[in-house]
């Protein structure tokens, strides 16, 4: 086994899994078998170089910064577009005036319900999700504007993981790994307050609204509850879910109560 290309293979899959991009997407930009996508990975198959350009893409990254094997490449959150979405043209994007809100808004939840048991990665994901689709539904605009992937578990927001790096980075929070129940459970402890010049009041009433009606949730009842929500429905699988899909939901449908008011 070459050993560049298992070291290789190695960082793309490590980028990708902190991307959040499935092997399967993936494999889909590149026009090959996942399989093969596992094989290049493992260091077992060596990348062709319109492999490597597509990859670059898909990364948003220099070719360069893939081939330095010794420097971790810069991954610029705000521009990251991975391709997962070129049929339809979906930009996954947090616009740079708006990762200040992000973290924010993610302090504002942690200094509410941070400390319940039940308030894991999972929940906070599915809280943001929430909180960003709720508002653009009743405001036309964003709030924060996180790009949610449709994953198995529900709407994943894909600059989560690389912003709560920064944050602990900064002493804005720290991550802890706990269990709930018998299971596993990732939680992040806020270090300071949110400093809310940044957020309008409107904001905090969704915000608010949004953690009165799920905080209460675990992960398995959150993600179930997702599920069943309009936007992620339409959605493809591993494809970013559209803002705009709010307005497929039914005119009885209630932000405020989140179900339809007819049942």
């Amino acid at each position: 086994m070459n050993d560049f290309n298992q070291k290789l293979g190695m960082k793309i899959k490590k980028i990708r899994d902190q991307l959040q991009i499935s092997q399967e997407k993936l494999a889909e930009i590149l026009s090959i078998s996942r399989s093969s996508l596992s094989q290049i990975e493992n260091g077992k198959r060596e990348l062709k170089s319109c492999e490597l350009v597509e990859i670059s893409k898909a990364f948003n990254c220099s070719i360069d910064e893939l081939l330095d094997l010794k420097k971790e490449p810069s991954i610029n959150i705000s521009q990251v577009d991975a391709g997962l979405n070129a049929s339809n043209e979906i930009r996954i994007n947090v616009p740079q005036k708006n990762l200040v809100k992000f973290k924010e808004v993610l302090l504002y939840i942690l200094n509410k319900v941070g400390s319940k048991p039940n308030i894991g990665e999972t929940v906070l994901y599915k809280l943001l999700y929430f909180i960003d689709f709720d508002f653009y539904e009743k405001y036309e605009e964003q709030l924060i504007g996180a790009s949610y992937i449709k994953n198995h578990y529900g709407p994943t927001p894909l600059e989560f993981k690389k912003i709560v790096e920064e944050m602990i980075a900064d002493k804005d929070l720290i991550k802890v790994d706990d269990r709930y129940f018998k299971y596993p459970q990732t939680k992040y402890l806020p270090l300071r307050d949110s400093n809310l010049k940044y957020l309008k009041a409107n904001e905090i009433e969704m915000i608010n609204d949004v953690l009165n009606r799920l905080s209460h949730m675990n992960a398995s009842q959150i993600s179930e509850y997702s599920h069943n929500d309009v936007p992620w429905l339409t959605a493809d699988k591993q494809s970013v879910i559209e803002y705009e899909s709010v307005f497929y939901r039914t005119p009885s449908y209630s932000v405020k109560t989140g179900i339809d008011d007819d049942i």
